[in-house]
């Protein structure tokens, strides 16, 4: 009886240190997570478009997400405005590119380009209509690539990117660039569509890129 009262005790006693030991382990990761602000009621301060930081002065805080396959579509903010989104209902398959005003911050045009049985002049013509000064916003979503010819890439690394060229079928692709840009834009993100690594089936894993746009000074 001794011994078995004996058993039950230890029993008993690992049963409880296990039990505090993963509490303990549960909390000190929740009060990691949870910040001193927080815990006392204060709201943690909300960036433009709800980036991590916020945008020094003369900058634009920008967020551009691609698509995620054919299901879910990208979305373009400037400045904590929401440009083009699925709840605006103005995306489209292909490229959805947005033209900001450098100085002013003002969108000046959006539109959808139908890069897989599109016509591509629309893009072309687009493209070459792009005043000096003018911020370009770009968002893949299902296939960026299928009708993009040699002339239309070239506008797109005049305008500061460096991956247009390997641009291919369903990549995925977000860009940011600007007309008279004398440098290649840094603010770019490109993965390729490859079955041995994609996310989804057939597609690859959705692009998020944020950051602070330079205004164009006069």
């Amino acid at each position: 009886m001794r011994v078995t009262g004996m058993i039950r005790y230890v029993a008993l006693f690992i049963t409880l240190l296990g039990t505090w030991f993963i509490v303990q382990t549960y909390f000190d990761h929740r009060w990691k997570a949870i910040s001193l602000r927080s815990w006392l009621g204060e709201q943690l301060p909300r960036h433009k478009c709800g980036n991590q930081k916020s945008c020094p002065q003369n900058h634009f805080a920008f967020k551009i997400i691609s698509g995620a396959a054919n299901v879910v579509g990208p979305s373009i903010c400037f400045d904590d405005m929401a440009l083009m989104s699925s709840v605006k209902n103005n995306i489209g398959r292909g490229l959805n590119i947005a033209l900001v005003n450098g100085t002013s911050g003002q969108l000046l045009k959006a539109d959808t380009f139908d890069m897989y049985s599109g016509d591509i002049s629309r893009l072309d013509t687009f493209l070459q209509e792009i005043r000096h000064g003018t911020i370009v916003l770009t968002a893949s979503y299902d296939d960026a690539a299928t009708k993009m010819n040699d002339k239309v890439r070239a506008y797109f690394m005049e305008l500061g990117s460096s991956h247009v060229s390997k641009l291919g079928f369903r990549d995925n692709w977000v860009f940011l660039g600007a007309k008279g840009l004398k440098n290649k834009s840094p603010f770019e993100e490109h993965i390729k569509n490859d079955k041995n690594t994609n996310k989804y089936d057939g597609w690859p894993e959705q692009l998020e890129m944020e950051g602070c746009a330079p205004r164009k000074m006069d």
